[in-house]
Formats: C-alpha cells, sequence, structure tokens
C-alpha cells in the first residue's frame, strides 16, 4: 500500500508541478506589471508663508491626513521655483501649485496638471487722482513687478511686454506682496502687480490706502486673446467693501488660473486623493465663480494627466467611494492581481485532472498494442509456426504488468489488462491443442 501511495504521490507532482509552476510565473508576471502601494509620503512644493499657497496647501495636508498619507510641505518663492523643482530629477518634490502660463511641458521629467483649482486675479494698483485703463499709462513709472522666481512678475512682465512696457521706458523693482504694498504706500512705487484672491488683505490693505487706484483692465478681452492662459473676470461694484463703496464701478480684470502640476511618475491613487481634496477645497462658491467650477481640466500649459481625465468624466474611483483610501487600494491592487491569475490557472486547474488521469492510462494502455501485436501474429497460424519468441513476448508482457503500479482510483485498468492477457495466453494455449480460435 506504501508503495502505491508513493507512486500516485510521484504521479501526481508530475501533472501538478507543472501547473503550479505555470501559476507562479504568471503571478510573477503580473506582478511586474501591477502598481506598487502608494506612497504614504508626498511632498508638495506651496509658496511663501504667509501666501495664498501655502495656506491652500495646509488644508491639502489636513485632508490628506485623514486617509493616512502624510503631506510635507515645502514653501518656496513662487510657481517658477514650484516648476523647477518638479523638473529637478534631485528633487523630491511629486506635486505643486503653479500659476497658468510660468511653464510649458517642454523638458523631461515630464509633468501633468489634475486640473485648474481657483483663478488668480491680476490687481493693477497705482498712484494718482484718477483711475487709468490701459498699460501703457504706466510709462516712465516706478513699477512693483515682484521678485525673482515668482508667477507674480512671469505674468507682469508678459502684459508689460504685450503692451510695450519693459526696462527701456519703465523702472522695474523686484518687490512682491507686503514689500510691494508698503512702496506703493509710501510712493517709492507708482504701481505694483499683485496676484491674489478678493479675500487677501494685502488687496483690502492697497485699495483702502488714500491716493490709490484699482486699474481696469478695459482691453481684458485682447490680452485674454493675446495671452491664452488669461481669463477675463469682472469685479463687481462694492465687492472689496459695501460700506465705502470699494470699487466704485465694476472693474475688469484678468487672471490665469492656479494648477495643481504634479510629475508623470505621481501614484494613481494619490493623483485621485489629490483630486477629491481639491473639490473639497475649492468646490464652493467664489467672487467670479459659481459652486462646483474648480476644480475643473482648463489648464492650456500642461496635458491632463489620465487620472484627472476619469475623474473629471465619472468621479472618483469605485472602491474610493465606499471603502477608506488604503482598503480600496488594497482591493484594487488585489484585482489587478488576481484576475490574470485566475485567466490562468482556471484552466489548468480543470485540465490537470485530465492530464492526470491520461498520464496513468497510458502506463496501461501502452501494453494492449502489444497484446494486438501478438494476438495477429499468432491467429490462424498451425501450431507449428506459433514461434517460441513470441510465447517469450507474452512472458514477459505478463512480468512488466504484475509490477505495474497504478493509484488506487485505476486499479480496474490494470486488473482488466491481466484479464485480457490472460485471454492472449489462452488462444495461444488453444492454437496449441486445436483449431484456430480468437478471442
Amino acid at each position: 500500500m506504501k508503495r502505491i501511495r508513493d507512486y500516485s504521490i510521484r504521479e501526481l507532482g508530475t501533472v501538478v508541478l507543472p501547473v503550479v509552476l505555470a501559476v507562479v510565473a504568471a503571478f510573477w508576471f503580473t506582478f511586474k506589471f501591477v502598481e506598487p502601494a502608494p506612497p504614504r509620503v508626498v511632498v508638495m512644493s506651496t509658496g511663501g508663508e504667509g501666501g495664498a499657497y501655502h495656506a491652500y496647501g495646509l488644508r491639502y495636508q489636513a485632508i490628506l491626513a485623514r486617509d493616512g498619507v502624510k503631506l510635507e510641505l515645502r514653501t518656496s518663492s513662487g510657481a517658477v521655483e514650484n516648476v523647477a523643482r518638479l523638473r529637478d530629477n534631485d528633487s523630491d518634490v511629486s506635486i505643486a501649485f503653479v500659476q497658468g502660463g510660468v511653464a510649458k511641458a517642454l523638458d523631461p521629467p515630464v509633468l501633468e496638471t489634475l486640473g485648474s483649482v481657483y483663478y488668480e486675479p491680476l490687481w493693477v494698483f497705482h498712484r494718482g487722482a484718477a483711475p487709468i485703463d490701459r498699460i501703457n499709462e504706466l510709462q516712465g513709472k516706478r513699477i512693483a513687478v515682484g521678485p525673482e522666481g515668482s508667477g507674480t512678475r512671469r505674468l507682469a512682465l508678459a502684459i508689460l511686454d504685450a503692451s510695450g512696457l519693459g526696462g527701456a521706458n519703465a523702472t522695474l523693482l523686484d518687490l512682491g506682496g507686503a514689500e510691494a504694498a508698503d512702496a506703493l504706500i509710501r510712493g517709492t512705487a507708482d504701481a505694483v502687480f499683485i496676484v491674489a484672491g478678493p479675500e487677501a488683505p494685502i488687496v483690502h490693505k492697497i485699495i483702502l490706502a488714500d491716493g490709490i487706484q484699482l486699474m481696469n483692465f478695459s482691453r481684458a478681452s485682447a490680452y485674454v486673446a493675446r495671452l491664452p492662459y488669461l481669463h477675463k473676470l469682472v469685479l463687481p461694484r462694492g465687492s472689496l467693501n459695501l460700506v465705502q463703496d470699494l470699487p466704485g464701478e465694476d472693474v475688469a480684470l484678468v487672471a490665469p488660473t492656479a494648477n495643481l502640476v504634479a510629475r508623470e511618475s505621481l501614484h494613481p491613487a494619490i493623483a485621485y486623493l489629490f483630486l477629491q481634496a481639491a473639490r473639497e477645497v475649492h468646490g464652493g462658491p467664489g467672487p467670479f465663480h459659481r459652486i462646483g467650477a474648480f476644480p475643473t481640466p482648463g489648464s492650456v500649459d500642461f496635458p491632463l494627466s489620465s487620472q484627472a481625465e476619469r475623474f473629471y468624466r465619472s468621479g472618483p474611483p469605485f472602491l474610493q467611494r465606499y471603502l477608506p483610501f488604503w482598503a480600496a487600494t488594497l482591493v484594487d491592487r488585489l484585482i489587478v492581481l488576481l484576475l490574470p491569475l485566475f485567466a490562468v490557472a482556471v484552466p489548468l486547474f480543470r485540465i490537470a485532472p485530465a492530464l492526470y488521469a491520461w498520464r496513468v492510462r497510458r502506463k496501461v494502455y501502452r501494453w494492449y498494442g502489444e497484446l494486438k501485436f501478438l494476438e495477429e501474429e499468432v491467429r490462424d497460424r498451425p501450431r507449428s509456426d506459433i514461434p517460441s519468441k513470441e510465447l517469450a513476448r507474452l512472458a514477459e508482457i505478463e512480468a512488466e504488468v504484475s509490477d505495474l503500479r497504478v493509484p488506487l482510483g485505476f486499479a480496474h485498468e490494470a486488473y482488466t489488462l491481466r484479464m485480457h492477457i490472460k485471454l492472449v495466453r489462452d488462444l495461444l494455449d488453444r492454437q496449441a491443442q486445436s483449431e484456430p480460435v480468437g478471442i
């Protein structure tokens, strides 16, 4: 019994082992192409302390922390430096706020956008008793255009260049933010370019100062046509201060959008997490947009990521709608991993029993060919023609079959073979004594 059991195990192993190896190979091949687990730490480049980018970054940080992802914030001088960090292979920054128009998707590593998240209106404040509505009227003035590396400076220089102004016919000051506001109020600057939301304290500080006017972009549509990353906005009368009726009339502004820009290597699950956070942070109404207007796939500077494209078309992934982030990610990876395995394993394990039975029966059925050959050789021949070598061969077959070991489930096959061997021997015996007789 032990010999039969050992034989069964060996025979089973010859069938199961290749199947197991095939499944392992399928598992390895699939694993090579399955996305790794999302990182638990993500680095984001924002802006200066106290700026809008950094303030929004703190809100993203709190939202991602709810799902167990730590968002580390890196302050910067602005959008230009943020793009530089994203393009630096030695930088650990994966995602950043980038002002529209400051960069293009030209150089590696490839950058993608998750979409635009809010408008960044450009405010041009100037000293004087009367308002102006054309940039050209700032010729010969001292203009604060923002520090190097800032998106404000990049936008200001683009606006000035389109208007025919530059260092040759105006004095450009590398001042931005609070420094630029103080210089304008003190009179050491004649005009400032500020990129900020209408709720920003710096905007209210400047517009409440004596002798300061907000420029109306009367040719806003022309700037939008010239610089396609800009949008024309209208600031309603009194929207900054209803009590003092500021501004005193509707004012046309131009504005790029703030965009979430990421490296192409950003993990898809993290990208979806940022998109959901963006909807939570920026999805409310604002002075220039209705509820639900942001985030939007409106950026013209970088290609839209495939995750963002699916998000705007059909919302968050199915699993992330109903499961916690890490559970959804685990299930998603298991599905991707197991589906190909089932495609290989199920057919293999379905044919394995048939293959096992064929291997066992083959050891039995191979002797039937020998028996048939012997039977045809001796049938209808006289006794004297029965060669002794055929008798000897039959004896050899009988001896071989007596040592044949098969699993208990196939024992009847072996006993049937022995019965057929006996029939052939009986045939030979009858031929030796009388007329030929068939089986």
